[in-house]
């Protein structure tokens, strides 16, 4: 067995501190505590805690400057006053175990469920380095998902890593949950990043459920938790996705959302003293979200793979705003969720036109990269022409193609919002039978073969 409570109890042990350095604030400048004499002791992102007349307060080391520290608290510098007593506590780390399945803890490993939370035997850091890029095994074999839109049109594999980008109140923690639910997966690990504090129990008791809870770990940091708190999140979650992986376990990682990282990671970097230049965001969220996406996807040789859903909120279904861009580019695949198909009731709301897995054309044979192409084909038609179609503009006979999709539509926009019990095979019998059913004599469609750059 990996772990027992007396191996955690030796893990902590062996990390106490008899003694701490000690040092004392110098001054109070807005959301910054300037603490003296730990400059030689004390590192970027180390925890501090500071005493004061009215308790404790926590925070983390976010510049040294001279012979002075800059503390980050993690509340209000309330009551706080020259000459109080801060410790060094040394850097925030994670000691993961197979135990915390089913449990929700916060983003630096204490249980927030109520119950004991036993540590690891062995410590991870929060800002791990991705695996090697010569030593990563390619994408694997394409995954059942439970739902019928990315069983055929929009194929998920083992490795893969997609952004699922959507505007508030379009259903994108519902899809979450059922990809949490129903992907092939060994263990889940959810970030919630910035949620509101009472979503945080109604996720796990009524959208996910006891049947997603048996195998995932829920990371929470709420929306009145510090900026470093809430940037910590999904590193923690991907840290703990990480332990399962090099255990050669699939894991399936989900962050809901990237916006409030990148959101959290300004407070933070501005405080520090970087200037924003991305609408607003700071030059470094860029390769704070690459390096986080770079960290999921295929393990090396001899261990197991890292299957990452990235969500992204989107203000007003703009998908060329920095964080959606940065992010759009590094993964293998976007899902766009439009709140227009939300209004008229059809979930999961996703614009299939405008979503695209790069799974494909591997992740699936040539009949069914036939099926896929001939759907788009359809639905493309519908929508260029649904304006005429409403109007009563458009008379049957005119064009083949329209009058095909004009039959298909309704059982075509159905189907994507369709579950899929018996897995990808019987999702595309489905969908083939949808295409005869209009006319639509389906054809294999070849997938292409990769071109090999070579020097020269």
């Amino acid at each position: 067995m990996e772990n027992t409570a007396f191996g955690g109890l030796r893990t902590r042990i062996s990390h106490l501190q008899p003694v701490r350095h000690v040092g004392r604030v110098q001054s109070v400048d807005g959301t910054t505590i300037w603490v003296r004499g730990l400059a030689h002791a004390a590192c970027i992102g180390d925890r501090l805690r500071l005493f004061h007349s009215g308790g404790q307060l926590e925070g983390e080391v976010l510049r040294i400057r001279d012979s002075l520290v800059a503390m980050l608290p993690d509340e209000s510098a309330e009551g706080v006053s020259q000459g109080d007593r801060v410790a060094v506590l040394g850097a925030p780390v994670l000691a993961p175990c197979d135990s915390w399945i089913g449990r929700v803890i916060d983003p630096y490993g204490r249980a927030l469920d109520g119950a004991p939370l036993v540590p690891g035997l062995h410590r991870r850091p929060f800002r791990a380095s991705p695996p090697a890029a010569a030593s990563r095994r390619g994408l694997g074999e394409r995954l059942a998902t439970g739902l019928a839109v990315f069983d055929t049109l929009l194929p998920i594999v083992k490795g893969q890593r997609i952004g699922l980008f959507a505007g508030s109140g379009v259903g994108k923690s519902r899809l979450l949950a059922q990809l949490a639910q129903g992907m092939q997966a060994d263990v889940v690990v959810l970030a919630l990043v910035g949620e509101r504090g009472r979503e945080v129990l109604d996720f796990v008791k009524n959208v996910l459920g006891e049947e997603g809870m048996a195998r995932s770990i829920v990371v929470a940091a709420t929306s009145d938790r510090s900026p470093m708190e809430r940037r910590r999140c999904p590193l923690a979650a991907m840290s703990i996705a990480e332990h399962f992986r090099d255990q050669g376990k699939h894991v399936l990682y989900l962050s809901d959302s990237i916006t409030r990282f990148a959101e959290a990671h300004r407070e933070v970097a501005i405080a520090s003293g970087e200037l924003p230049a991305l609408r607003g965001h700071p030059p470094s969220v860029a390769h704070q979200i690459m390096r986080l996406a770079e960290r999921a996807g295929p393990g090396p040789q001899g261990a197991g793979d890292i299957t990452a859903v990235f969500s992204v909120l989107v203000a007003g279904s703009d998908m060329d705003e920095p964080i959606a861009d940065i992010l759009r580019g590094v993964l293998d695949g976007h899902v766009v969720m439009d709140r227009a198909i939300a209004e008229r009731g059809r979930f999961p709301a996703i614009d299939l036109l405008k979503s695209v897995s790069r799974s494909l054309p591997e992740a699936a044979n040539d009949h069914e990269n036939g099926i896929i192409a001939n759907v788009r084909q359809l639905l493309g038609a519908y929508t260029r022409s649904e304006t005429l179609i409403r109007a009563g503009l458009y008379r049957e006979g005119e064009d083949a193609i329209l009058d095909q999709a004009i039959r298909a539509w309704g059982d075509l926009d159905s189907f994507l919002a369709e579950s899929s019990p018996n897995g990808p095979e019987g999702a595309f019998q489905k969908a083939e039978l949808i295409l005869r059913r209009s006319g639509v004599k389906t054809t294999a469609v070849a997938a292409p073969k990769r071109q090999v750059a070579r020097p020269g």
